[in-house]
């Protein structure tokens, strides 16, 4: 039994989509049956919420909405596990990793995971252990748990191994400095999924760049503190989580009005950042290939 309550808002918040529209399409295509209050006020479960968020999904890549939210709970299980078949690797090697990992995460095994991560990392290196192996392997979770088929706790406990070893190359990495200039790197307040952060800022120390890492769930007020005391050069945030397109436009150009003469640098969600409205100092980073490459590129203008 889900014990999480969530207002219609949180749905809001957590799914960027309009309470209205969810309102309409309970009315109009019965896509969430909540529950009441003895007031009569609309309640959620986690179930309603992995629900909107597959009807959300599903509505991205193209279907219609009314199509959507017809299907049946086991209709949409099925429709995932499609998509789970396009995370399997094509080389034997990286899905073997994979799936190993994913083995042993969700049996809580740190040992075994620490052991066979630590094997991937010795023979590819962290760079392409993360693009094969554990990017894959967070995709593939983020899609068991639309299934409902792992809890909150199994994906805590996978994170936090994965985030020590990035710690650990971090901390390996030997200082040499190429730039004078500062890389601030950070989440918004409401985001605290810092995995890919941690992974930037391994690139970053990697190619000789200076970082000062904030880490997740950072106000606005604290990135200015920051900046007070050193002015970066390049701001890096990552959005990840759905949030309704007037609330992203307004914490950006916030950001942007703050720091007119920093590069800031946004990275995440492609569907939400595709529908923003960027403004000039603003620097959409659409893989980790554009990152790699802008990094190449102010090493040899420094």
């Amino acid at each position: 039994m889900d014990k999480t309550k969530y207002s219609i808002s949180d749905l809001e918040q957590l799914s960027g989509i309009h309470v209205d529209t969810i309102r309409i399409w309970e009315r109009r295509y019965k896509a969430l049956d909540p529950m009441r209050t003895e007031g009569n006020t609309r309640f959620y479960h986690d179930g309603h919420l992995r629900r909107l968020l597959n009807i959300v999904g599903l509505n991205q890549s193209g279907m219609k909405i009314s199509q959507v939210c017809s299907l049946s709970d086991q209709e949409i299980d099925q429709l995932l596990k499609k998509e789970m078949d396009y995370t399997i690797s094509l080389n034997p090697q990286f899905e073997y990793y994979i799936s190993q990992l994913l083995k042993f995460g969700l049996a809580y095994n740190g040992l075994q995971f620490d052991q066979l991560i630590s094997r991937c990392i010795a023979e590819l290196g962290m760079i392409l252990t993360y693009k094969d192996i554990i990017y894959p392997l967070m995709v593939r979770l983020g899609l068991m748990w639309r299934r409902d088929h792992i809890c909150p706790a199994q994906e805590h406990f996978l994170s936090n191994l994965i985030r020590q070893k990035i710690f650990v190359a971090i901390n390996e990495v030997k200082v040499n400095l190429q730039s004078t200039t500062s890389w601030l790197l950070f989440l918004p307040e409401d985001e605290d999924h810092d995995i890919g952060l941690l992974f930037a800022h391994y690139i970053l120390k990697l190619a000789g760049q200076q970082v000062i890492f904030l880490g997740g769930r950072v106000p606005q007020e604290s990135v200015i503190d920051a900046m007070s005391h050193n002015e970066s050069a390049h701001l890096l945030l990552f959005m990840v989580r759905a949030r309704p397109l007037p609330d992203a436009n307004l914490y950006l150009n916030k950001l942007s009005a703050n720091f007119p003469n920093s590069k800031i640098h946004l990275a995440g969600n492609s569907k939400l950042i595709g529908q923003l409205d960027l403004a000039e100092n603003i620097n959409w980073f659409q893989s980790i290939h554009d990152f790699e490459r802008t990094i190449k590129n102010l090493a040899h203008v420094n």
